[in-house]
């Protein structure tokens, strides 16, 4: 097996080679990156995801919209990165054969100390570029704390839900309780 460190690539041999590749791979403007994913996450961290998935889920179908998991790519606004967030919810339509969204309305990351200062900053200023893109949930694993960056008015604004708080998702319509998020968590 081909050592996955990042090395340099275009990004036409990147999606040609992404679905084969026995690593995942995040790309960002021509750099790939093996995925944190590949070496295993913590119990909670995991839980988590399963957790946002399961309340976020029923909500994305209820209006014609899909959640996915870790597996699924999203690609930046300029079409130079391609990453894997924790939770993707978009109302683009399904294409057979498709390998990566476009259009997410929220994207979800759980921090880990390994890719904590990436979510909160490159993949913050990737994902914000994202047109359709409404929410963005930075998850802490370790105490009942969500950053939600939420798009309005042309504007992105931050606010941090602890305890018992709900989180409003507005291209679905619904909110998402905390408690739904930590549940068999803490």
């Amino acid at each position: 097996m081909s050592d996955p460190a990042f090395r340099r690539m275009s990004v036409e041999e990147y999606l040609r080679t992404e679905p084969g590749s026995p690593v995942k791979r995040e790309y960002v403007n021509g750099f790939v990156y093996p995925w944190h994913g590949q070496a295993g996450v913590s119990d909670a961290h995991d839980s988590i995801v399963v957790n946002v998935l399961l309340a976020v889920g029923p909500l994305a179908r209820s209006v014609g919209c899909r959640a996915y998991t870790a597996d699924m790519r999203v690609r930046s606004a300029d079409g130079r990165s391609y990453f894997y967030p924790d939770t993707t919810v978009t109302c683009e339509p399904r294409e057979d054969g498709a390998y990566f969204k476009v259009a997410p309305c929220i994207l979800v990351e759980v921090l880990s100390k390994s890719t904590s200062h990436n979510d909160r900053n490159a993949k913050y200023h990737a994902y914000t570029a994202i047109p359709s893109l409404q929410t963005y949930l930075i998850v802490e694993p370790g105490e009942r704390r969500v950053y939600v960056y939420q798009h309005q008015e042309g504007v992105w604004n931050v606010t941090e839900h602890t305890g018992r708080d709900v989180i409003p998702l507005p291209c679905l319509g619904a909110e998402l309780p905390l408690d739904d998020i930590y549940d068999g968590v803490l």
